[in-house]
């Protein structure tokens, strides 16, 4: 129920906006479309209106196109808190999404329905038309292996659980290259971003609440997907580490082999944009000999965005464009991405194989 204080405390949020602008060169969808109203100033316009006037009434497309990718809050000079203030809205006045878009949550909410539906995508995506192959067939990596039990956690989280398998072998033989023995907990759950995004606060909370128990009592547990860092931070705190992170801290014992000329584009998600071009990841890669890499233009957003990239295709289309055109004018050989999202994104818009950095570095991995 959006109670008076819950509309007090977003209105109190939405008037520390000074309204100077400085955050609009950094907004893709404003980019996009130059106009006032999808950009972060307009965007906090409406949702003061909404928190000082709750009889209006939507839908309000121009809050619904919002990515989340928060560039305006790293620009604000007046440290407008964005993230907390669009959810909270959100989570007042959800978005207008469609039937596809909330069937994807309820089954992110599900997870064993979810891995069996996602089992049984990969033996029918053949037979699908080509408007129904939404998602990337699965690989056929078959199930995780792992010890029963370590002081360091891999997350798997949701879609991962079953597109991430082969990726999740590989940060093992990563680990235990470097002496560390890690395992991958049953019963975890999504981290819950994707519900908090589309307003449903509950069903984030409930997730995130369901992970603080399961990963009871581990030093560290790695996530793999820059999209799932927040959420997990949040209800984890300082045991959640991005692996990369995790791995260029203890690197000295990685060894690899010739990566033979390759040439790579290392495509940063806004969800990793706080590590500029000190990406752990970047500096992993470098440790690979005769390997071109390419850090890719800081575009914004390539317009996954959870699952805008269903509910928004046309916009996310668009932002991906220029992504995809930087690779294609340095003939790429492999594009690296550290998020899921993004990797599906990008891949449906390429011809380039699509990777995480830690499934490419381990084919060079010289084991001793």
């Amino acid at each position: 129920m959006d109670s008076a204080p819950d509309r007090a405390h977003r209105a109190e949020l939405a008037q520390q906006c000074v309204k100077c602008g400085l955050c609009l060169p950094h907004c893709p969808t404003y980019g996009l479309a130059q106009m006032e109203s999808e950009s972060p100033r307009g965007r906090i316009a409406l949702m003061a209106a909404l928190a000082e006037s709750p009889s209006l009434s939507g839908p309000f497309p121009h809050l619904d196109s919002c990515l989340g990718c928060q560039r305006c809050e790293a620009a604000c000079p007046a440290d407008v808190q964005y993230r907390t203030l669009l959810q909270l809205t959100r989570s007042a006045v959800p978005p207008a999404l469609g039937l596809q878009e909330r069937f994807m949550l309820w089954l992110l909410a599900h997870k064993p329905v979810l891995n069996s539906g996602l089992r049984l995508y990969r033996i029918v995506y053949s037979l699908l038309p080509r408007a129904w192959q939404i998602l990337p067939k699965p690989d056929a990596n078959g199930s995780d292996y792992s010890p029963d039990r370590a002081d360091v956690a891999i997350f798997s989280g949701c879609v991962a659980d079953v597109y991430e398998a082969g990726l999740r072998q590989h940060l093992l033989r990563l680990l235990n290259a470097c002496g560390i023995q890690a395992c991958i907990p049953a019963q975890q759950v999504c981290c819950g971003q994707a519900a908090a995004h589309a307003g449903k606060a509950q069903q984030a909370r409930h997730l995130a609440a369901t992970n603080r128990i399961v990963f009871i009592g581990y030093r560290k547990v790695l996530l793999l997907a820059s999209g799932c860092s927040q959420a997990l931070k949040e209800s984890l705190g300082d045991s959640a580490q991005d692996a990369g992170d995790f791995l260029l801290s203890h690197s000295d014992a990685l060894k690899f082999r010739s990566a033979g000329g390759l040439r790579v584009a290392l495509h940063q998600p806004c969800t990793a944009s706080d590590n500029g071009k000190s990406s752990a990841y970047l500096a992993l890669l470098k440790r690979i000999p005769d390997l071109h890499i390419r850090l890719l233009p800081d575009r914004g957003c390539c317009g996954a965005a959870g699952l805008q990239q269903f509910s928004h295709a046309e916009q996310a289309a668009k932002l991906r464009q220029p992504i995809l055109d930087a690779v294609a004018a340095e003939s790429t050989d492999v594009l690296l991405s550290q998020n899921i999202g993004c990797r599906w994104h990008l891949a449906n818009g390429s011809t380039v194989s699509v990777q995480h950095p830690l499934e490419f570095m381990a084919q060079f991995l010289h084991d001793t």
